[in-house]
């Protein structure tokens, strides 16, 4: 009975333990910023194309691989960002380096030559607990969804929904999605339970006769894949990364997305608070899940709509239902959820 006890450990710390390397690796990383060239003004005289061309990008990588070798930091990746004015480097604390990350990003960010920098940060989605129900018909009174669809449908809306894996061919949100896209790893989008609640509650189908009505069932769903699903002693949890939620919302605002959902919650974040003030300068609502013990953003970013599920709320924050509510399951079923995620 031990051997087999002792074997079904291994087994599940062997699925478990991609999820763990994901978040550890994530706290290994330091994002480096480099400042682009305004829009109208190339050092290497091109005003065609796009930034991060020619000399400028080169004097731009040249700095980088400078800045990794004085800090004794690996370069990972670069991510130009024109809307954000920056060219992101991904850079990694090596194995058995004990510096913290957070140390590491105020040491690179003193020199002059770096608009700023700052350490990876996890956040996690905001209650996630999902009970099995049944293949339930619509059942949302409280929403008063036959007279809100009177109102409005969502007819010519996207929402990007930034979360984790969605299930795309569910029987209720099959034709829903516009757009779905990973950004956690380079495989295909897995099927994960938060994303996909989150996705159905939203937008799922009110004409197929089966399962429930979503609140705006006419809109379209950019399935934006910045968290993935994590094992833990109770159940499941959804990890985001910094990194991963801003490489979505850069989707969403070149997407055009009207409305941004993020059910999720961790610490401040510059790059994630400039994507954002992007986002709603170009007329984008930001929706955030009522903040918890996760961290305070993104719900305490100026102009965001928080939502949460119960008094007492913040001032500017609404109340929506968030218990027990009926949404979309991996595997083609449904279940009750619970949560501020699925209120907001």
């Amino acid at each position: 009975m031990r051997l087999l006890l002792c074997l079904l450990a291994l087994l599940l710390s062997g699925f478990a333990s991609p999820a763990r390397a994901q978040a550890e690796e994530a706290q290994r990383q330091v994002l480096v910023m480099l400042q682009l060239p305004k829009a109208h003004y190339r050092p290497d005289g091109s005003y065609a194309g796009t930034y991060g061309e020619g000399v400028g990008r080169q004097s731009r990588q040249h700095v980088a691989q400078s800045l990794a070798q004085a800090h004794r930091l690996e370069m990972r990746s670069e991510w130009a960002m024109p809307l954000a004015g920056v060219d992101c480097f991904v850079m990694r604390l090596p194995e058995g380096d004990t510096r913290s990350s957070a140390k590491v990003a105020e040491a690179v960010a003193e020199d002059k030559r770096v608009a700023w920098a700052q350490p990876v940060s996890l956040y996690r989605a905001q209650g996630s607990q999902q009970e099995p129900l049944y293949r339930a018909q619509p059942a949302a009174r409280q929403w008063q969804l036959a007279e809100l669809h009177q109102l409005a449908t969502g007819k010519g809306v996207r929402v990007a929904v930034v979360d984790s894996g969605v299930e795309a061919n569910h029987p209720d949100l099959v034709g829903q999605i516009a757009l779905n896209e990973n950004f956690v790893d380079a495989k295909l989008v897995p099927a994960e339970g938060h994303g996909t609640a989150v996705a159905g509650i939203i937008a799922a189908r009110a004409d197929n006769g089966a399962g429930i009505a979503g609140i705006a069932p006419q809109a379209r769903l950019l399935a934006l894949r910045a968290c993935w699903q994590a094992a833990k002693t109770d159940g499941t949890q959804t990890l985001c990364t910094s990194l991963g939620l801003a490489k979505a919302l850069y989707a969403a605002i070149q997407q055009g997305a009207h409305i941004i959902n993020m059910s999720l919650g961790g610490p401040d974040d510059r790059l994630l608070a400039l994507l954002l003030d992007q986002a709603q300068a170009r007329g984008a609502t930001v929706v955030a899940a009522m903040p918890g013990e996760n961290g305070p953003f993104p719900a305490n970013h100026p102009g965001v709509l928080v939502v949460g599920l119960a008094q007492p709320l913040p001032a500017g924050a609404v109340i929506a239902p968030g218990r027990d509510v009926p949404s979309t399951a991996v595997g083609g079923g449904w279940s009750l959820v619970s949560g501020s995620s699925f209120a907001a």
